[in-house]
């Protein structure tokens, strides 16, 4: 633990140079609005995309406005607290009911564990560019570990307000849909429907454009063939340039990735599983969106700890095997996404193509990562009640693929 501590700034050091670049984006885009401009003609160059512009739905501004009012520098500060704050605090739902379930020691596992996270590629990018991605994660697992499997009221919630923040979590709301999970689908609509309405009504005309037009030009987005792109689209983007991939292709691929996903985590769920279901689902909700920057991939955090969960409830001399291959495999996701695709890569400005079977492996190592939990990851039975806030009491001998 005292190493990866020593480690973790050196981790770290590569991603200064990005120097809270988003968060600058999204502070410029505000100073901007707030002058009377519309909203969505903000951009500036960029020597890699060409052109940046702000992106986010209305709601999101609305959400951002406050900080254009502060010092950058304070800004940053909040959003540094605010993201490793709720590194802490999701890192703690995910690891506690493993420590209670195997007797670990509390205060060590936890630290190591948020240690860990913090050390991985996509939350270090999230900290460097000054993303709002671990709002998202607080969001949806409080809802999802916890109000859902208990059927609270406002059980959805935090999934609608993180769709009407930044749209991917939308997937999370199939997923409820999948396990007939009606109320809560329901009550996450209305209340992404509600943010939405909000902002409409707040502004009228961005919101009108944001939704009948800049939602479906991807171009704003960024290029889709580099190699933070982290997709299916980016992984045939990178096999096409200059040209876009075959749009039918990539739809049937997500449609088959969707397919397959969302029936085991809706598997998971029925198992009583909620933790493997909503990380199934976030794995596809990375794979089917256009562009999936590797900021945005959390989602090997929580697979990382279903793989450790399930390596030490597999104990039976049968099992052996089985056990050292799922912690080999919580092993090698966490060497590989603490090292990353791009931190420590120099892709340089231009297209990137993939030429051989090496360029595919290393340009996509998180889609194929991806693509392998999907079929991989284990889903646990014998939970007893759905509305159980987590696994503790799983029999060992209750763990199944």
């Amino acid at each position: 633990m005292v190493a990866l501590g020593a480690v973790l700034p050196a981790l770290y050091l590569p991603g200064l140079v990005h120097n809270f670049f988003d968060l600058k984006i999204y502070m410029s885009a505000m100073d901007w609005w707030r002058v009377g401009h519309p909203l969505y003609d903000y951009v500036q160059p960029d020597r890699v995309q060409g052109e940046l512009y702000f992106t986010y739905p209305p709601f999101s501004a609305l959400l951002l406005w406050p900080f254009g009012l502060l010092r950058l520098g304070a800004t940053v500060a909040i959003f540094t607290a605010l993201t490793v704050l709720a590194v802490v605090l999701t890192t703690r739902w995910l690891v506690a009911p493993v420590i209670a379930r195997h007797d670990l020691p509390r205060r060590f596992t936890l630290v190591a564990a948020v240690l860990l996270v913090l050390a991985v590629e996509s939350i270090r990018e999230t900290i460097t560019f000054g993303q709002i991605n671990m709002l998202l994660v607080v969001l949806i697992l409080a809802d999802l570990l916890f109000a859902v499997p208990q059927a609270r009221r406002w059980a959805g919630v935090g999934v609608g307000l993180a769709t009407a923040l930044k749209l991917f979590p939308g997937i999370f709301i199939v997923y409820l849909l999948a396990t007939r999970r009606w109320r809560a689908a329901a009550v996450a609509s209305a209340t992404a429907a509600a943010a939405t309405l909000l902002a409409a009504a707040i502004a009228p005309r961005d919101s009108w454009r944001f939704w009948t037009h800049e939602l479906w030009t991807t171009e704003r987005v960024g290029r889709t063939d580099i190699v933070g792109n982290q997709s299916l689209f980016g992984l045939l983007s990178r096999f096409t340039e200059p040209e876009k991939p075959d749009r039918v292709l990539w739809l049937l691929l997500v449609a088959a990735v969707a397919a397959y996903g969302l029936w085991r985590a809706a598997r998971a769920a029925r198992a009583g599983d909620p933790l493997t279901g909503l990380t199934l689902t976030g794995l596809v909700g990375s794979l089917a969106s256009p562009i999936t920057w590797t900021h945005h991939i959390y989602w090997f955090v929580p697979a990382v700890v279903l793989l450790a969960d399930a390596a030490l409830s597999t104990d039976r001399p049968d099992e052996a095997r089985r056990r050292r291959w799922l912690a080999g495999l919580a092993l090698g996701i966490t060497a590989v996404t603490i090292y990353g695709v791009v931190t420590f890569q120099a892709w340089g400005a231009g297209p990137v193509r993939t030429h051989d079977p090496v360029d595919f492996v290393v340009q996509n190592t998180y889609v194929l990562l991806s693509l392998l939990l999907l079929v991989a990851l284990p889903v646990r039975s014998g939970l007893g009640a759905e509305n159980r806030t987590n696994w503790t009491d799983l029999p060992s001998s209750h763990v199944r693929r």
